[in-house]
Order: C-alpha cells, then structure tokens, then sequence
C-alpha cells in the first residue's frame, strides 16, 4: 500500500548498554540517521527517540539497532506513524 510508504514512524527506546560501555553506546547512536540520544546521569540507561522518513527506513534502522553489541537490552516505549 502507497500510503504505508509514506508515513514518518516516530518511535522511542529505553536501552540498557552493556556494563561501562554506556558512553561509547552514546557514540554509536549519536551519529546514526534518525536519532536522537538522551543518555541518563545515573545509569547505564539511553532514551533513544527515531524519526525515520519512511517505514523502510524504519525497518532498515531497527536492523542496525539489533546489531550493535554494546546494547544490553532494548525496549520499546511508544511508537506512531504520523
């Protein structure tokens, strides 16, 4: 469907880094398309907040997310398409 397409999905994570790493994580996702990071002052914990342009474009970014091994656990908090 077309319109599927053209939507703009916006979604936001809480991510858990991998013991000390939560600085480097930072690194990584700052400079990846789409994103935006928070990280916490207290915590290895990142609020990761993605505007992708399309959903293939969503698509393609959920893919990088699951392969950076710096991530210790990743959680959906919300997501719409506007």
């Amino acid at each position: 469907m077309l319109y599927k397409d053209l939507s703009m999905p916006i979604k936001s994570y809480l991510i858990h880094s991998m013991d000390g790493e939560k600085e480097k994580l930072t690194d990584i996702l700052s400079k990846m398309q789409y994103c935006e990071v928070n990280p916490s002052t207290n915590n290895e914990v990142l609020v990761l907040v993605t505007d992708t342009t399309t959903v293939a474009a969503e698509r393609e970014l959920e893919d990088q997310l699951q392969s950076i091994s710096e991530i210790k656990n990743i959680a959906l908090v919300s997501g719409f398409d506007i």
